[in-house]
């Protein structure tokens, strides 16, 4: 096992593992942190190197690069949807991949106790924090950027063009669910959710109606508002549907949530109506009960996983990008320092996808 060009009992450093690998010291970074980054051929030369060598990465090295600690914050707002905790599992083995400990909190979709929680890991000195909220929460979180602290807002496109966010393409979600409602025979379409002014709920709506405005034999669809997205309140408006004579119910229902969904369901079975029969219904956001239903939900699927990892990854390049270019990765003599990030932060959405189930397949 070669070490050339190390003296005796010296530890092999990145360096050494860039030099044998014929590749730059930010390609050998980037491989450790962000492996997914550098090309197939490039990671092969720099795993032999680290093979070869005996490299072993730093944590301690990892600590001095992103500043006195390598804990972040995560702010979910309702811990029982399987959306946010679907999430959250992605967050924590993305971030311990990258030598980070996440610290979880949950606002319960409470806004004193949202900014309480900020104003803990803000006091805590976290290194950087991820945030869902169904609050207008740009400005605040521009503040603690200021002072120091950088986020990524998860969930939703952030407003503010220099805030990170990770989010789904809602209205194209929306508009995928009304559309195979009306492809599988559907004309009296409802939507259940809300509140209406959260943006995704806004976002869902708007694509249902793309979908009914193009096709004038389907009209406009049915609002149903409930105050929060849970399993009791998709009980109390399936149960208000099946009381309607046939003739009133809608025959293809769209839910904001995969939650709100299998309480519709579980409301009309119980009461006799048949699904999909009678009434066809799509939910949203693909969570693990959705397919475990006694009647298989067809839902939009939100790419849980896809969104905490790239959550996890903006942060760091964040994190990374506050300390400082120069601090993150020396450049070695004659090499240029990675280039400054544009003011613009990125914003990463990702396109849903509709996965059918038995829950809305009828005969058109």
């Amino acid at each position: 096992m070669s070490r050339q060009g190390m003296g005796q009992g010296q530890r092999p450093g990145i360096r050494q593992v860039a030099a044998r690998a014929g590749v730059a010291v930010g390609t050998v970074s980037a491989y450790l942190n962000h492996p997914d980054r550098v090309s197939a051929e490039r990671a092969g030369r720099i795993a032999e190197a680290i093979e070869a060598l005996g490299f072993v990465p730093s944590s301690a090295g990892r600590q001095l690069r992103l500043g006195v600690s390598s804990l972040i914050g995560y702010l979910s707002p309702d811990v029982s949807n399987p959306h946010f905790s679907e999430i959250a599992q992605e967050v924590e083995y993305r971030a311990e991949r990258l030598g980070m400990t996440v610290f979880f909190a949950h606002s319960h979709g409470d806004r004193e106790r949202e900014d309480a929680y900020l104003e803990a890991f803000e006091q805590r000195q976290v290194r950087g924090l991820l945030v869902s909220s169904f609050e207008p929460i740009e400005s605040r979180l521009a503040a603690m950027r200021e002072r120091g602290t950088p986020s990524v807002l998860v969930g939703r496109r952030a407003g503010d063009e220099s805030q990170p966010s990770v989010s789904i393409d809602d209205v194209s979600g929306g508009r995928q669910a009304a559309e195979h409602l009306i492809e599988n025979g559907c004309r009296r379409l409802a939507f259940v959710g809300g509140p209406l002014p959260v943006q995704q709920v806004t976002d869902r709506l708007a694509g249902v109606r793309q979908a009914t405005d193009a096709r004038p034999d389907v009209g406009g669809p049915e609002v149903i508002e409930v105050a929060e997205r849970s399993i009791a309140a998709g009980r109390a408006v399936g149960a208000a549907l099946a009381a309607r004579p046939a003739a009133d119910r809608p025959d293809g229902v769209f839910a904001a949530n995969d939650v709100l969904a299998l309480g519709i369901l579980q409301a009309l079975v119980a009461r006799g109506v048949s699904v999909p029969g009678e009434v066809a219904l799509v939910g949203y956001d693909d969570n693990e009960f959705a397919e475990a239903s006694l009647i298989p939900l067809t839902s939009v699927r939100a790419r849980h996983g896809d969104i905490g990892a790239a959550a996890v990854d903006l942060l760091f390049d964040a994190i990374e990008h506050q300390a400082g270019a120069s601090a993150v990765t020396a450049p070695a003599h004659g090499e240029r320092s990675a280039a400054p990030r544009a003011d613009a932060a990125a914003q990463r959405v990702f396109a849903p996808e509709l996965i059918v189930r038995e829950s809305s397949r009828r005969a058109p």
